[in-house]
């Protein structure tokens, strides 16, 4: 049997150690009104593009607890406690693959979660819940002064407690009602335990405005955000969506009518696993594989609204595969959804190593193009249909409405086989491994091709896709922006390589210190082979002198 390439090699063996989680505490609040004709709007913002986590999606104001929360938890500027919050014990009605190697969770309450969640709100709206001994509202702080005390919060310039201290106020948290708890998937390179909570807005809070890491904000009714989230008009993440469909579900009763649904969301859950849907039929499942780091888990997906196909179930492991079987399983009554076959991007382990025993517990067919499947056939795994390059097909939406176009671009130059799945209606486009949102795609000759990679990259850019769902990491937004900066990159490694042989370097493990001279040394031998690659594909131009 062939043996692969090093990076096949490397990425079968496995054995990697993941990186420790580190889960930070967080806090969201979501401000409700009632319009004069009874209905219900909340307030959100958009996160400012350049932003790090989740830039340009739309969210809740909040942010992440500090050490100068902790400190000030019992200082005297905060009357009483929020509603529903409980030092004893955690709630959400996490399923096991989302807590699973985290340990014991923390309880709903922890230190510093009330002064962080009223700070975050007064530096993203500017708002300031005043209890009614110690002023009337935020403007208990002159008005002139509000935009520069939120700048000044925010860069850390003055303390919050200070700037309270001065103004003589008192913040009501009893006001404040805890309404959930979620954290984000493994698949994110920074991790959050976010508790989320209601907050009624009053007409002595003044009116909300966007500051600190919020480009746009303004009020919403909770169907109107669905909607706009369904039609791709905007990104949000699955708490937020589900926080959303649950108010919008509670109609006249209000939020604190969804209160119990809110705190313990087992409707967001498809079995052991939670839903992760970024895009409306797209959703999320990051299996822990054998993989390379910083990397720890491969993303499996589910795509389709009725009629879907599960694409990538890379885990080997048992209990992994038990889990995906149960979600797979749950997916008819939890979203009216149904598998019918299993698609594959490529053939690497760490994108097939549940395949086989998922195609034998479910009785689907699995489908692959042709390159791919001759690989995995000699390797006993069965393939029951050849994908074509440019394929294009449909599959069946709910109740056989609204089906959803897919099409099937052949892109090779990681694996010789490579699929990349283009959805139609909103512009999803699941990347495999010609993207990574952790790293480096290693293009390892002879299969790997450099001239190959970037004609794809090439390719796919020019179809201007919306949403990338890489096969590690979580989704990108600004899809053309990112396969633009990916080949910029390659394209800036390659003149390193030029300017090395230049210099007199003929061959690639001599080069290693001058093309590669930031990364560590522990990846030098997959760097070695990119530079054979970039050699390659010099060579095969003429760009080299001989």
């Amino acid at each position: 049997m062939d043996e692969g390439t090093l990076y096949e090699r490397v990425v079968e063996r496995g054995g990697f150690e993941p990186p420790p989680v580190k889960m930070r505490a967080s806090s969201a609040v979501v401000l409700w009104r009632r319009r004069d004709d009874g209905e219900v709007e909340v307030f959100w913002i958009r996160r400012d593009p350049a932003m790090r986590f989740m830039g340009g999606w739309h969210a809740f104001p909040g942010g992440t607890v500090s050490r100068h929360d902790e400190a000030l938890e019992d200082a005297p500027w905060i009357a009483g406690r929020p509603r529903g919050l409980d030092s004893d014990r955690w709630s959400g009605a996490m399923p096991e693959a989302l807590t699973d190697g985290l340990g014991p969770l923390a309880p709903d309450a922890v230190s510093g979660i009330v002064a962080a969640t009223l700070r975050e709100l007064f530096e993203e709206t500017g708002l300031l819940p005043i209890a009614s001994d110690s002023g009337s509202g935020s403007g208990a702080l002159a008005a002139d002064r509000i935009a520069e005390a939120r700048r000044a919060v925010e860069a850390r310039e003055t303390a919050f407690g200070e700037l309270l201290g001065e103004a003589g106020v008192r913040l009501d948290a009893s006001r404040l009602v805890f309404a959930a708890r979620w954290m984000t998937p493994a698949f994110a390179p920074m991790r959050f335990d976010n508790r989320f909570f209601l907050l009624e807005h009053r007409p002595e809070d003044g009116e909300p405005v966007a500051g600190g890491e919020a480009v746009e904000a303004g009020w919403v009714r909770p169907a109107e955000a669905v909607e706009a989230w369904s039609r791709g008009r905007v990104t949000a993440a699955p708490p937020i969506v589900h926080i959303l469909k649950t108010l919008a579900d509670a109609g006249d009763g209000g939020p604190e009518a969804a209160l119990e649904r809110l705190r313990e969301p087992t409707d967001a859950n498809l079995g052991p696993h939670r839903s992760i849907e970024l895009r409306p039929g797209v959703l999320l499942f990051p299996l822990p594989t054998p993989t390379l780091p910083p990397a720890a888990h491969t993303n499996c997906y589910i795509l389709g609204t009725g009629e879907t196909v599960l694409v990538d179930p890379g885990s080997p492991w048992p209990e992994e595969i038990d889990r995906m079987e149960a979600a797979v399983r749950a997916l008819p009554e939890g979203l009216g959804r149904k598998v019918s076959a299993i698609w594959l991007t490529h053939h690497h382990p760490d994108h097939i190593g549940g395949v086989a025993e998922l195609q034998k517990r479910l009785g689907i067919p699995v489908a692959a193009h042709a390159r791919t499947a001759d690989r995995l056939r000699a390797r006993g795994i069965a393939v029951d249909r050849e994908i074509a390059a440019d394929e294009q097909i449909e599959l069946s939406g709910r109740d056989n409405e609204n089906p959803m176009p897919v099409r099937a671009l052949h892109t090779p130059g990681h694996a010789a086989g490579h699929l990349c799945f283009l959805e139609g209606r909103l512009g999803s486009l699941l990347a495999g491994d010609m993207v990574s949102a952790l790293s480096t795609i290693v293009i390892d000759p002879p299969e790997g091709d450099m001239d190959a990679y970037l004609a794809s990259l090439e390719r796919l850019a020019a179809l201007e896709p919306r949403m990338l769902f890489a096969g590690h990491g979580p989704p990108i937004p600004d899809a053309v922006a990112k396969l633009r900066e990916l080949i910029d990159h390659r394209l800036w490694r390659e003149e390193k390589v030029i300017a090395a042989w230049h210099s007199g370097l003929r061959d690639a493990e001599a080069m290693l210190p001058e093309v590669y001279d930031d990364a560590p040394r522990q990846a030098w031998p997959l760097a070695q082979r990119q530079i054979e690659a970039h050699l390659v594909r010099l060579r095969r131009a003429g760009t080299l002198d001989h």
